[in-house]
């Protein structure tokens, strides 16, 4: 099966649409629109989060995935632990796997209700969040400290101009 790619050259706001061309199977469309968040939108992510973190009294550290779990953009404010930048990272790629807060994985886990997060790699830890757009997963945004999801909710919310969700389900 051969594909082609083709990267379209319209950004529309932070979002940067993607246009995969494969053979159609039956009923579907031969196309397909996927939205990423721009390094732009990354940065304007981490920037409004450390914004937030700063009028709350919070050190945090950030890490925000595109839909596929490509690291856009990290940030630390200063005197962030080396362990809040790992974890960032970690709780952001939970996010973007399990398409949820990684609050509700966490109660997932601890209930026993489903334990795959912990054999699987996973950081079912709160604070990172599954960014949703029009339906469509286009990344997540993971944060370590204090109020990791409230700070990752505050940035969303700014830079998404409220459009955004945060469940995948």
């Amino acid at each position: 099966m051969r594909k082609s790619f083709f990267i379209s050259a319209t950004v529309i706001g932070l979002l940067l649409s993607l246009t995969v061309n494969s053979h159609a199977q039956s009923g579907s469309a031969p196309t397909r629109d996927i939205k990423i968040i721009s390094s732009a939108g990354a940065r304007a992510l981490a920037d409004a989060c450390s914004a937030w973190a700063e009028q709350n009294n919070q050190v945090l550290a950030m890490a925000i995935l595109d839909w596929g779990g490509n690291l856009v953009e990290s940030h630390a404010m200063e005197g962030a632990g080396m362990n809040n930048i790992d974890t960032a990272l970690l709780k952001a790629k939970s996010a973007l796997r399990w398409r949820r807060p990684t609050s509700e994985t966490n109660k997932i886990v601890r209930s026993g209700q489903n334990l795959a997060p912990t054999f699987m790699n996973d950081f079912p830890q709160p604070g990172a969040l599954p960014i949703v757009v029009d339906g469509q997963l286009v990344g997540a945004m993971g944060v370590s400290g204090a109020d990791g999801e409230k700070c990752a909710q505050a940035a969303i919310d700014k830079v998404f101009d409220k459009r955004a969700t945060t469940s995948g389900r």
